[in-house]
């Protein structure tokens, strides 16, 4: 499973220019799944991105990387991208080997959604296999990549 996590002030997702899902202060995460992925990557991610310590707290003599998107009550923009496993090393057509199957990445994605809906925060999402704009207000800019 590969993540690229966002510290955002807003996002938002469109499809054919109507808005799907939007949040304010929070995190985009922009998920792909692996064609290994099992429920316990699933879990891991979903702790690790709301547990992970990416939002000053404005409390703090220096604010760095005090609180996470839990503590601050952020709100979550999650997005499938399946070409996160992209591979451009050969030929001129990236590889999508190590991408789960579309069925197969549907239900681990949602079922991820579902985990990080379990910790009561807002989670928007966009709409799994469709052409999406998503517009990201990168706060930052803060922009990690995880990889389980």
């Amino acid at each position: 499973m590969r993540v690229v996590i966002q510290r955002v002030t807003a996002s938002r997702v469109a499809i054919g220019g109507e808005t799907v899902g939007q949040i304010g202060r929070g995190l985009n995460l922009l998920v792909a799944i692996a064609a290994t992925d099992t429920e316990a990557e699933l879990q891991w991610m979903a702790r690790k991105c709301l547990d992970l310590r990416l939002f000053p707290d404005p409390a703090a003599a220096n604010p760095r990387f005090d609180l996470s998107v839990t503590e601050i009550g952020g709100e979550l923009l999650v997005i499938s991208q399946f070409t996160l496993y992209g591979d451009g090393r050969k030929g001129r057509r990236p590889s999508f080997d190590r991408s789960a199957a579309p069925d197969r990445a549907e239900a681990l994605y949602d079922r991820f959604v579902e985990l990080l809906r379990a910790s009561g925060l807002r989670v928007e999402t966009g709409r799994f296999g469709a052409m999406m704009q998503v517009q990201i207000d990168n706060d930052g800019p803060v922009t990690l990549i995880l990889d389980s």
